[in-house]
């Protein structure tokens, strides 16, 4: 017989002889002895007996019983004095201390996580039942990360104050490894084909970070539903799973899993029908119908095509639509008529918009982003490009949407943002090394939100061996209500060519300037620029002919004044670091009549991300530039030739380097005879093309961090004077990406395909195969 029971029976006795001394009593008054941690409150929260009721031989099983069940107490008893109700309490210890050894595997946060989900935390009320249960608990979350030979001990040490310590002993033991997975049954596929479509693996090179050859249960359903799918999207729709064993060998060392299946036939469809109330009008979701008669049958072409549908009906603020599918199966000719049936429910409008998060930027600033508007029909196309558009301005490191339904409406949805602020810029200074500039030294005062208004405001300086300059930026994104904005540049920028492979020269630019950006609909948009710019030129000793010839012809100090058109399409979907999208660009640029040099430029480029799976990213880029000169200018200025080679454009080949080069005379006089010169540095060419394949993938170990990205390419490219594209250089390597606290860093390995050597009168390709730049943007 149990204590809690043998107490109650010996209650009863006592109180049966009060009751027969002078039977049931009025409760004028309840006391309670014995507590040290618990409250009195407590007690009498949970005593189902109250002062000024009749207490009887009735209410004493009840009272004990419900104490008991706190969990608090492990001895209960009442008594009567008088007509004073006494509840004499022993308290179960709390639980002081929680160690915990042994643990390699999971982490004590993980385990301390785990326990605490059973009611055994340090603080809490100890109880012997929960011990028994944490072995269980354990033992589960070991199971899962496929440790078969554990063993738990657990010991419990009182210590003062009614406490006690729990010291938790684990010997993890080596995992258990897939030996082998057999399916069985399988005709239509091989094995190797199946196995492939599972997780869960034999081990392997990569088994150590993947984990892919330790059972769990979980894996395991995971790989039974993808094995389900699988078939299911080849037209197998009677596919079954008929079983599965599970067995381990003796010494805990292997495992063996056995998948048992049922193919069946190959089902085509016969017909594919809309049904409903379709609201939309049939030929516009005709278009969204991915399967049609004759195709054999696939789920995932079917709920895709499902939730085409439901999308479409989403934008016309239809957010409860259902549309559900019905297959009529023909087993006789192993054919399906499949039926979408549309029930659109009633069209949902948008209550309010909110935004949580945002302490700095203004609401105006978010609310002018949106595309979903109050009051008219939920849109779910525009209020995932309004999440997109708050993600692009840069301004927070996270934003996420939510589309509750009103209460007490049927009709009615907020749509809720919540951003995460992060820092818009304020003051900085720092120092960066480049393979092309040297040490770069930088101080920038900028605020890309200034205010929580959304206005740009930029004073930088930069130098380094190739540059130094002077800055000053203002930018209004919204000048106007209709979206236009506004920005002012002046500037002063000191470059000495000679520092970055290039041909021996510098110059000293003074400009200003003012820009307007012209939005034409959601993703495309046209900007005006006019530049006016004061350019020094300077030769050294060391200069080639072709410079010295410009300055005997032009001068050596010129002013322009070059107006400026571009137009951008773009819909990717992140500013930095984007996974899906694209982005199109073209600009062209002119210096006015009149001016001391004239010149036109024109450049389009074109990237293209495309996501490959959840981590895989694949980026196509591709970029066309063309310049030449006008008027009194017979050809393109040279310091404003085209340049390819290194970071950014064909790596492998050394910054700069790609193209045409000036010429020296081997003897170092000022004329040269014909057919004596000497190719010397990189001069850049009126003509540049570049094209680039790349797929980026997470960092292994680091697939959370966003900031950190892998990826391996091939490049190709070249530059000319005119349009003969001979000789495309070609490279190909890894590259890695980091947006690190000190600055951006980019690095690359490239091993160039088609290099040209050098003669003694060309030096030839020069090959660069390690790359970097840190702390500049790439």
């Amino acid at each position: 017989m149990s204590k809690p029971i043998a107490r109650l029976l010996s209650l009863y006795l006592l109180l049966s002889q009060a009751v027969a001394a002078d039977e049931d009593f009025i409760v004028t008054d309840i006391k309670v002895k014995g507590l040290q941690r618990i409250s009195q409150g407590t007690v009498y929260n949970y005593l189902p007996i109250n002062v000024g009721e009749r207490f009887s031989l009735d209410n004493a099983g009840p009272a004990i019983k419900a104490l008991f069940k706190t969990g608090f107490f492990k001895d209960v008893s009442l008594e009567r004095k008088g007509s004073t109700l006494i509840v004499n309490v022993v308290e179960r210890p709390s639980i002081a201390k929680i160690l915990i050894e042994g643990n390699k595997d999971l982490s004590k946060e993980d385990l301390t996580k785990a326990l605490d989900s059973i009611g055994m935390s340090e603080g809490k009320v100890f109880n012997k039942q929960v011990l028994d249960k944490v072995e269980q608990e354990l033992n589960r979350q070991y199971l899962s990360h496929g440790k078969y030979a554990l063993k738990i001990k657990t010991e419990v040490t009182n210590l003062t104050r009614n406490r006690v310590g729990i010291h938790i002993k684990i010997s993890e033991g080596r995992v258990t490894k897939i030996k082998q997975i057999n399916i069985v049954g399988n005709k239509a596929f091989d094995d190797e084909t199946l196995l492939k479509q599972l997780e869960l693996s034999t081990t392997n090179l990569l088994s150590f970070y993947t984990k892919n050859d330790q059972y769990s249960k979980q894996k395991l359903s995971a790989d039974l539903e993808t094995l389900r799918s699988y078939y299911l999207d080849r037209g197998y729709i009677n596919f079954s799973i008929e079983s599965t064993q599970v067995a381990i060998t003796p010494d805990k060392r292997d495992i063996y899993v056995t998948i048992n299946v049922k193919e069946g036939d190959v089902y085509t469809l016969d017909k594919v029908k809309l049904a409903g109330n379709l609201i939309v009008p049939p030929e516009q979701l005709i278009k969204l119908v991915s399967i049609g008669p004759g195709e054999i049958f696939s789920r995932k072409q079917a709920t895709e095509t499902s939730k085409a549908i439901s999308d479409r009906l989403g934008d016309e603020g239809y957010t409860f639509a259902n549309v559900n599918m019905v297959p009529e199966i023909n087993e006789k000719d192993k054919t399906v008529v499949m039926t979408f049936f549309v029930d659109p429910g009633k069209r949902a409008y948008v209550r309010h918009i909110n935004f949580a998060g945002n302490t700095k930027t203004r609401d105006e600033v978010l609310r002018r982003e949106m595309r979903q508007m109050e009051a008219s029909w939920a849109s779910g196309s525009k209020i995932e490009r309004s999440k997109t558009r708050l993600e692009r301005l840069g301004y927070f490191e996270d934003v996420n949407v939510e589309t509750p339904q009103v209460v007490g409406t049927a009709d009615q949805i907020d749509v809720n943002y919540k951003v995460t602020e992060k820092a818009s810029g304020n003051l900085s200074a720092g120092v960066g090394f480049s393979q092309v500039q040297g040490i770069v030294l930088n101080a920038n005062i900028s605020q890309d939100n200034i205010f929580g208004s959304g206005k740009r405001v930029n004073l930088a300086f930069n130098n380094s061996d190739y540059l130094t300059s002077y800055q000053f930026g203002f930018f209004n994104p919204y000048f106007n209500v209709d979206g236009v904005s506004q920005g002012y540049n002046l500037g002063y920028t000191s470059r000495d060519a000679s520092t970055i492979n290039i041909a021996r020269y510098s110059t000293d630019v003074a400009n200003a300037g003012i820009n307007f950006g012209i939005p034409l609909n959601e993703f495309d948009s046209l900007r005006f620029d006019a530049d006016i710019k004061h350019t020094s030129l300077k030769k050294t000793d060391f200069s080639s002919i072709e410079i010295s010839d410009f300055i005997k012809q032009q001068g050596d100090s010129f002013f322009t004044f070059a107006p400026a058109v571009s137009w951008s399409h773009d819909t990717l979907n992140k500013a930095i670091f984007p996974t899906k999208g694209g982005q199109q660009r073209f600009s062209a640029l002119a210096t006015v009549p009149g001016s001391d040099l004239e010149y036109f430029k024109v450049s389009y480029k074109h990237q293209l991300y495309i996501p490959v799976a959840q981590d895989l990213t694949f980026r196509l880029h591709g970029e066309v530039d063309y310049g030449d000169g006008y008027g009194d200018t017979d050809k393109l200025p040279f310091f404003e030739n085209y340049f390819a080679g290194g970071t950014g454009s064909v790596r492998g080949y050394r910054n700069n380097t790609l193209g045409p080069r000036d010429h020296i005379c081997p003897s170092g006089g000022t004329g040269c005879i014909p057919g004596k010169r000497v190719a010397n540095n990189p001069f850049g060419g009126s003509t540049k093309i570049i094209g680039n394949a790349e797929l980026f993938f997470p960092v292994p170990f680091l697939s959370d961090v966003k900031s950190v990205r892998l990826g391996t390419f091939l490049d190709a490219g070249t530059v000319e004077d005119g349009f003969n594209f001979g000789d495309l250089k070609y490279s190909t390597g890894i590259s890695g990406e980091w947006l690190s606290p000190f600055g951006a860093l980019s690095v690359s390995a490239a091993l160039p395909l088609n290099a040209k050597s050098g003669t003694p009168t060309d030096p030839g390709d020069q090959k660069q195969i390690f790359q970097f730049n840190f702390g500049q943007n790439f």
